[in-house]
């Protein structure tokens, strides 16, 4: 490293303009759904500051780094007051940027899936599988008496045909829930695992029941295109502090890595890293998971497009 210049830079990984890059990453400053502590849409800046420590290096297991592959396309420009007119105003630019790059999305809270989930499939002209990493099931029917929020897009987005539910595996879940919500996606032919089914698991071979569920499930679907959301308050709040809703006893940044690690060769068509609030943050905790949660999503996507590269 010959100079500290990067720490005024706040970009992704120091990276440039997105233009003509097959990698890129977005900001989703919203978090107007938030029914708990707020701050989220402060997150792609701290999550962006996080991420500067890790520019100089390789990563460890794929042995490669974004590089001159990873642009920034900086935070979209939203309104802040009203959840229709935030979603709406997403369509457009999130529609041209999937066509453009592999997208991560740096949000926000969890209602910003649903527009991206809606573009998606409007742009693959078919359903998703979505790997879903939260403590909460997010299949709330409504959002404390409104129609949709932070809590009911997985739900929305099964109704609107947005998400074979076939596929939609969901880790880490463990809040308290209604039945109702708390079954849905197992009734609706899903998967969950939850953080008690997953306590004790570290590491490739304790974890591969969940990678070998999912790939039987794509195979039996026909091999969708797959989608990752990642809410960072699937961690235990000793990992992730910093985040709107936090509920003990959850994952380790340990599994969540493994588990991204041993499914980089998976179909991924993009991701969203969410929920990252830092004025709850501690030590910047929580964002430096979620910039290393993103750099590893992406290193994994420069092994799949060269396979040669180290690891």
């Amino acid at each position: 490293m010959s100079d500290f210049a990067f720490l005024s830079q706040t970009t992704f990984l120091r990276a440039d303009t997105a233009a003509g890059q097959p990698l890129a990453v977005a900001g989703i400053a919203w978090d107007g759904s938030t029914t708990n502590r707020p701050g989220a849409r402060m997150a792609p800046r701290s999550i962006r500051e996080a991420s500067h420590m890790l520019c100089d290096g390789t990563h460890p297991w794929f042995g490669c780094a974004p590089g001159a592959r990873l642009g920034d396309a900086g935070d979209l420009a939203l309104p802040n007051t009203s959840l229709e007119r935030m979603r709406a105003a997403m369509a457009e630019p999130v529609a041209a940027l999937i066509r453009r790059h592999h997208m991560a999305w740096l949000g926000g809270d969890h209602s910003i899936t649903l527009p991206l989930l809606r573009a998606y499939r409007a742009w693959l002209g078919r359903p998703l599988a979505v790997l879903h990493f939260d403590a909460h099931c997010d299949t709330w029917t409504d959002h404390f008496g409104e129609p949709s929020g932070h809590g009911t897009w997985v739900s929305e987005a099964v109704s609107e045909g947005l998400v074979d539910a076939r596929c939609l595996v969901q880790v880490g879940i463990r809040s308290a829930a209604e039945a109702a919500a708390r079954d849905y996606v197992t009734h609706a032919g899903g998967r969950v695992w939850t953080a008690r089914d997953l306590r004790g698991r570290d590491g490739s071979d304790a974890l591969r029941p969940v990678l070998d569920d999912l790939r039987a499930r794509l195979a039996a679907a026909g091999q969708p295109p797959l989608y990752l959301t990642l809410d960072i308050d699937c961690l235990d709040p000793a990992f992730a502090p910093g985040t709107g809703t936090p509920e003990p006893g959850g994952l380790s940044t340990s599994q969540v890595l493994t588990l991204l690690e041993d499914g980089a060769d998976l179909p991924w068509v993009g991701m969203d890293c969410v929920e990252v609030s830092p004025p709850y943050d501690h030590a910047e905790l929580s964002s430096q998971a979620a910039a290393h949660f993103v750099w590893t999503y992406l290193c994994g996507r420069v092994k799949a497009m060269d396979p040669r590269s180290g690891g």
